[in-house]
């Protein structure tokens, strides 16, 4: 459906802004001075709009396997309109007499980008819609005893919108499960198989996958990311050999300097939006307790520390939600509420240190907005993995430092997937993979997802 889909809003969002162009309204803004007679400019519409589908394909807008996300989606259409709109100033260059209005192509790459991500957003909503019909779902079979798979039943049983029906689980891939595995493809359409089990041996692995092969089946295998050292690798062949090779993260470099701009831009911006909701927090704090509006030393009168990138320490303040004096408890009376006892951090259930106003900026996650300012001064990013306390990497294993690799954010990864109630093991997996696959899309993806996330109901509050 894409490709005739997309062809009809681009010729769509052409004709629109000619339409606009030429509309009374617009006219009297600013008279028309050119000649551009509606067939004329028909026939330069739908050749540039081929040469759009074009830069649309080479731009991955029609994959066909593997389903890109909306975030990076919407991002592929912004980025292939904006290389077309290129392309048409190009060709106003070369040839003059091509377009006259400035109006038209301004309005045309508006307008092809709005309709081309309505019109995509329906037919995601059309194949959601059908799914839960069982419409173009793809039959799988998971192999797999391990916590991966268990994942994966659960998320495919409560969530159709995955596209996928798991139509039988084998816990290992024996003899005769094998065996059981070809009976049923005779009987049922099984579309891929889902090796889930990160434990299998290389053996076990290379019958799965030629079993697979033998059926014409899709193989596919769940990664372990909780106890795997590198996530980015490159493959490349020296001497006929396959050699891979361990990337860092692709924040060297350019990619630091990108997120530090973007960084510096987005906390200015949104420290200034946010500056109402800033000073009346300062406020009811001030009237609700005694005691600071910033939550900025220690029970000593020592500074509040966080760990930064490299293990170093910086300054780290955000609005009080408790009552002071009472920040080491967590260490002493109320050690015994801690719902972390999974890792080195420490979250109280029902902390009764916390104030009234302290309670309600916690739950909304407003006592994090004085981070802004850390971000725009450099100690801090808006998405990163969470500021960590020295006592807490005092107890870090050597695996968890991965974490220390870049600044600390806001928000991140791991908040967007489950804030406090997940595990720390699963908080370093999620924070290690960000810090090995990060872009900046990746940033604007958690960044949107974040208030979705404040909403969430969580355990530690």
């Amino acid at each position: 459906m894409l490709v005739p889909l997309d062809f009809l809003m681009l010729t769509l969002a052409g004709i629109s802004a000619y339409y606009i162009r030429f509309a009374k309204i617009t006219t009297e803004i600013r008279p028309v001075i050119f000649n551009l007679p509606f067939p004329d400019y028909l026939k330069i519409l739908l050749l540039l709009v081929i040469a759009w589908l074009i830069i649309f394909a080479i731009s991955g807008l029609y994959r066909i396997k593997g389903q890109q996300g909306l975030v990076t989606e919407i991002y592929r259409i912004v980025e292939a309109c904006s290389t077309g709109l290129v392309l048409v100033v190009i060709l106003i260059f070369v040839f003059r007499e091509l377009f006259s209005s400035r109006f038209i192509v301004l309005a045309a790459w508006l307008l092809a980008i709005l309709y081309v991500i309505i019109a995509r957003s329906l037919v995601r909503w059309l194949q959601r819609t059908l799914y839960r019909y069982d419409i173009g779902t793809r039959k799988v079979v998971l192999v797999g005893a391990s916590k991966s798979a268990d994942v994966l039943v659960g998320k495919f049983a409560s969530n159709k919108e995955y596209g996928l029906e798991i139509v039988k689980r084998f816990r290992d891939f024996s003899s005769e499960n094998a065996q059981e595995l070809a009976e049923l493809i005779k009987i049922k359409e099984i579309d891929e198989i889902i090796q889930a089990d990160p434990n299998f041996t290389k053996a076990e692995v290379l019958r799965l996958y030629d079993f697979a092969d033998e059926h014409h089946l899709t193989f596919k295998y769940v990664a372990d990311l909780l106890d795997a050292k590198v996530l980015k690798t490159e493959v490349s062949e020296i001497a006929g050999l396959p050699v891979v090779e361990v990337k860092k993260t692709p924040l060297d470099g350019w990619g630091r300097i990108i997120k530090r701009i973007f960084d510096i831009i987005a906390a200015g911006f949104l420290i200034i939006l946010t500056s109402p909701i800033t000073l009346l927090t300062a406020l009811i704090i001030k009237l609700d307790s005694k005691g600071p509006v910033f939550f900025s030393e220690r029970d000593d009168g020592s500074p509040v520390h966080r760990v930064g990138q490299g293990g170093k320490l910086f300054r780290y303040f955000k609005f009080r939600s408790m009552r002071p004096g009472t920040d080491s408890l967590r260490y002493t009376d109320l050690a015994e509420r801690n719902l972390r006892t999974d890792g080195p951090m420490i979250k109280i259930k029902d902390d009764p240190r916390i104030t009234r106003v302290g309670r309600f900026i916690r739950r909304w996650s407003i006592d994090e907005l004085a981070e802004l300012f850390l971000v725009f001064r450099g100690k801090m990013s808006l998405v990163g993995p969470r500021p960590h306390l020295p006592e807490e990497v005092a107890k870090y294993e050597q695996s968890h430092k991965k974490v220390l690799t870049i600044k600390p954010g806001i928000t991140g990864l791991a908040q967007v997937s489950g804030r406090s109630d997940l595990t720390f093991e699963d908080e370093v997996k999620l924070d290690t993979y960000y810090i090995e696959n990060w872009s900046l899309l990746l940033d604007l993806s958690i960044l949107l997802r974040t208030p979705l996330a404040v909403f969430r109901n969580r355990k530690a509050e």
